[in-house]
């Protein structure tokens, strides 16, 4: 890195996101970094994140501070070598301020969701990316959308097609589940499939996704698949969090309910609440959510079993589970087939691809790059 200067930048996660408040320093001046390496905590209204070094080399000037309110983009730090003066150094700074433009100033435009019908229902999908090659097709779970893949997304679609997809019953997509078992998600996701012509696919499903990702496998169209904290590899699943999403209706009652997904509870962001109260105010969720835990979890016990299919696949096959899984146990990624990878995060809960997104992206990645 001789002579050159490198910025660090306020990242954005999620296509929603403007700014970001730097709430800690995980370095000091001085420190030399390499890529992943935790250099920072960031608040976004939706969670809090671990921001993770982008580049290598020598940490010259930490830029901003504790506490700062930075929209995305931002000048955070400077990395160069002790060739460059500090003066050098000084002037890069300046500069940089001077010229910066805001994104929301900027003028461009985020990509919006689409929708298609399948099997008579209307289902929204979010697609970044280049439009040929492999897709990759992000499958979330119950009670979620195409947002709970905002720190995965953009950096998956940096190089391939990534496309999320909203399931009957959530988010923009009808919501009409007709009997809400399994079979339904996982048509949902073949049919799209075959309506949108993927000719090879690469399958990502968290949770309830994780069961539609597995059971939807099998097609030829499918070459790899990374499964998070998936239902189907065993019984338990704690109920009370089911239901007590379904209660909740204000935020003070709703806070401690999702604070279960993560293994740290300061990470739920007030605008994560709003979301998930305005979700539960449309017309037909509570129906669509009742009719998903009767199918899949009556008695706070999951009926599908899917352990037997992970046994046919030939396809590359990875299991991420956080350790401080409140929902699902993360036992159940135990005694899986030899030919599964099974990554356990220890710092992470039921939503690792949002606790430690910078690990799971790079399990996908990894996973991907098998096929």
């Amino acid at each position: 890195m001789s002579n050159e200067i490198v910025p660090i930048v306020m990242p954005k996660w999620g296509l929603a996101m403007t700014e970001g408040i730097l709430t800690a320093w995980n370095i000091e001046e001085g420190a030399e970094i390499e890529p992943g390496v935790d250099i920072a905590e960031i608040e976004t209204t939706k969670i809090t994140n671990v921001f993770e070094a982008p580049v290598s080399g020598l940490v010259r000037r930490l830029v901003a501070s504790k506490g700062e309110t930075l929209p995305v983009g931002a000048l955070l730090a400077i990395v160069a070598d002790t060739s460059v003066s500090d003066a050098d150094v000084d002037k890069y700074v300046t500069e940089f301020q001077a010229h910066f433009v805001p994104e929301e100033e900027s003028g461009d435009v985020a990509a919006e969701p689409e929708s298609i019908e399948i099997d008579g229902r209307s289902i929204s999908y979010l697609s970044l990316g280049p439009d040929d090659g492999d897709v990759v097709l992000l499958i979330h779970g119950f009670g979620a959308d195409v947002k709970g893949w905002m720190f995965n997304q953009p950096v998956l679609a940096e190089e391939r097609r990534v496309v999320a997809l909203d399931l009957p019953g959530h988010g923009r997509s009808a919501k009409d589940v007709g009997a809400g078992d399994i079979a339904v998600f996982s048509d949902t996701v073949t049919e799209f499939i075959s309506e949108k012509g993927f000719e090879k696919v690469h399958l990502v499903g968290h949770s309830l996704g994780g069961g539609a990702a597995l059971k939807a496998a099998a097609l030829p169209s499918v070459v790899s698949l990374t499964l998070i904290a998936p239902i189907g590899l065993g019984k338990e699943i704690n109920s009370e969090f089911m239901e007590g999403l379904l209660a909740a209706k204000r935020r003070n009652a709703l806070r401690p309910v999702l604070e279960q997904l993560v293994a740290d509870p300061d990470l739920i962001g007030r605008d994560m609440m709003e979301d998930v109260l305005k979700f539960k105010r449309l017309d037909g969720v509570d129906t669509a959510l009742r009719k998903i835990i009767s199918a899949n979890f009556e008695g706070g016990s999951q009926s599908a079993d899917l352990r037997g299919a992970l046994s046919d696949l030939s396809t590359p096959v990875t299991v991420i589970w956080g350790a401080e899984d409140k929902i699902i146990p993360s036992e159940h990624s135990e005694g899986l087939p030899a030919s599964v990878e099974v990554q356990v995060i220890p710092t992470a809960g039921h939503v690792p691809q949002m606790e430690a997104s910078g690990a799971v992206n790079d399990l996908i990645i990894a996973t991907i790059g098998k096929a």
